[in-house]
């Protein structure tokens, strides 16, 4: 697997609360150049990142980050805005609470109604596994299949560790043939991007990448 490779599956990423548009040029630059997925990015860079890329990459950006619990009513706004904002891709971090307090019902209908809203667009919802049981796992992979998205995505990377190989060997039991899946945090060395991507994840979000072009 080669840099081109592994580069075409990458959502070249720039989350931190200090990031500037310096550093947003700078990510497009990159990701145009190398030929990335896409670029994720804070929802306030979305229309510049959009200009920049030129159509030539997917632009993501997060809804209801870090931390997802985020009114639903105001998680779909904020997506109704990136979308206008010319976002193409919508990455939303689920209701965790609602998760510990088996409220399942309550997770898949939110993610339903952000797919509603991303008709046309890809939805990745991320459900971090850090803080989650193997049962809740499991339960959440039933909510992002029932609701409908494209993508489960392991981790915000500020949660308390990222992502595993045994999480996607979770997540390709438990999803359904439609969902696929994105790792996220610390996805750092070539050999990890390679680990993850022969594990079955089509997307790999990350800040390291240009570390290992070489």
């Amino acid at each position: 697997m080669n840099i081109s490779e592994i580069f075409s599956h990458v959502d070249h990423s720039k989350l931190g609360s200090c990031c500037t548009i310096q550093d947003i040029r700078q990510l497009c630059n990159e990701a145009v150049e190398n030929k990335m997925a896409s670029v994720c990015i804070p929802p306030s860079f979305v229309k510049m990142a959009k200009t920049m890329c030129a159509e030539k990459v997917a632009v993501c950006t997060v809804i209801g980050f870090p931390l997802g619990y985020s009114t639903t009513e105001t998680k779909l706004f904020e997506t109704h805005d990136a979308l206008a904002n010319g976002a193409d891709e919508i990455d939303m971090v689920i209701n965790l609470g609602d998760v510990k307090a088996g409220n399942f019902s309550a997770v898949t209908d939110e993610i339903k109604k952000i797919k509603a809203v991303c008709s046309g667009y890809i939805l990745k919802v991320i459900v971090e596994t850090c803080y989650l049981t193997k049962e809740e796992k499991e339960a959440v992979c039933k909510c992002v299949t029932d609701a409908g998205a494209d993508f489960i995505k392991t981790s915000t990377g500020f949660g308390s560790s990222g992502a595993s190989i045994e999480d996607i060997e979770l997540f390709k039991k438990h999803i359904g043939p439609a969902v696929k899946i994105k790792a996220s945090g610390g996805i750092k060395t070539f050999e990890d991007f390679v680990c993850y991507l022969e594990a079955g994840c089509e997307r790999l979000g990350t800040s390291s990448a240009m570390t290992i072009r070489g």
